[in-house]
């Protein structure tokens, strides 16, 4: 009804709002991070030079995890390049993404797959889509859960935001597992949110931000023993990579 379509739009609305916020205070603080850290791995350069080959032990440490934090803060500044679109088959990448997972974790889950074949092919980035959907099922592998569906749908005059589209991919990720911890429910695609100890928090964020300069959004409703991330795309010739 009219009421719960304007309670889905204004929380969409507010989802998009919290997560360009976040994403502008996390660029703001990987850009700050970034010159101590050169600095830190510089000194540790040149501290190396003068130690004996047992002691180097130390400083060569210092410079692997200054250049592993490096990555994450390359990560976290800008987490997606530009790139020109192409069409894309959704079930190319949904195919991609399971043989991934399958190579990862073997037979220890069940992949199933739950297409609709006539969804037609559209505009964007299948390498940006790939990782969207890889971080999705990821973030179900640790949750843990032992079935894993993937599923695609259409919706038509579907409306993400403020924009109505006639055609929308509606694209699944279910799993079994015990749910989205209640804490994080609010917080889940902010930078660095993790209920996983192996985590480090960036896979949803950076899995949304793929999703919104495709036009599209990531929703989920989840309860112990099937949680639902669901990606939203507009099925669409035009694009803007800058989102």
């Amino acid at each position: 009804n009219q009421v719960d379509r304007l309670r889905r739009l204004a929380h969409e609305e507010d989802l998009v709002d919290r997560h360009l916020a976040q994403k502008a205070v996390v660029r703001g603080l990987a850009h700050e991070i970034k010159n101590p850290l050169g600095g830190l791995r510089g000194a540790a350069q040149l501290l190396e030079r003068k130690l004996s080959e047992s002691e180097r032990e130390y400083t060569r440490i210092i410079i692997r995890e200054a250049d592993r934090l490096q990555s994450l803060v390359d990560r976290l500044a800008e987490p997606t390049h530009p790139y020109l679109p192409v069409q894309v088959n959704i079930h190319q990448v949904l195919e991609h993404v399971r043989s991934l997972i399958l190579a990862e974790v073997g037979e220890s889950f069940v992949l199933r797959r739950d297409y609709d074949p006539s969804i037609p092919e559209f505009a964007g980035d299948p390498d940006q889509l790939v990782q969207a959907v890889l971080n999705l099922v990821r973030n179900a592998v640790q949750a843990p859960s032992r079935l894993i569906v993937l599923r695609s749908r259409i919706e038509r005059q579907f409306t993400i935001g403020q924009r109505r589209h006639k055609l929308v991919l509606r694209t699944e990720v279910e799993d079994d597992g015990p749910g989205v911890p209640e804490a994080l429910r609010d917080t889940l695609f902010y930078p660095m949110v993790t209920g996983h100890a192996a985590g480090t928090g960036l896979g949803l964020s950076i899995a949304q931000d793929i999703a919104r300069r495709h036009g599209g959004l990531i929703e989920y409703t989840s309860r112990p023993a099937r949680t639902i991330f669901t990606l939203f795309l507009p099925l669409r010739h035009e694009y803007d990579p800058t989102g």
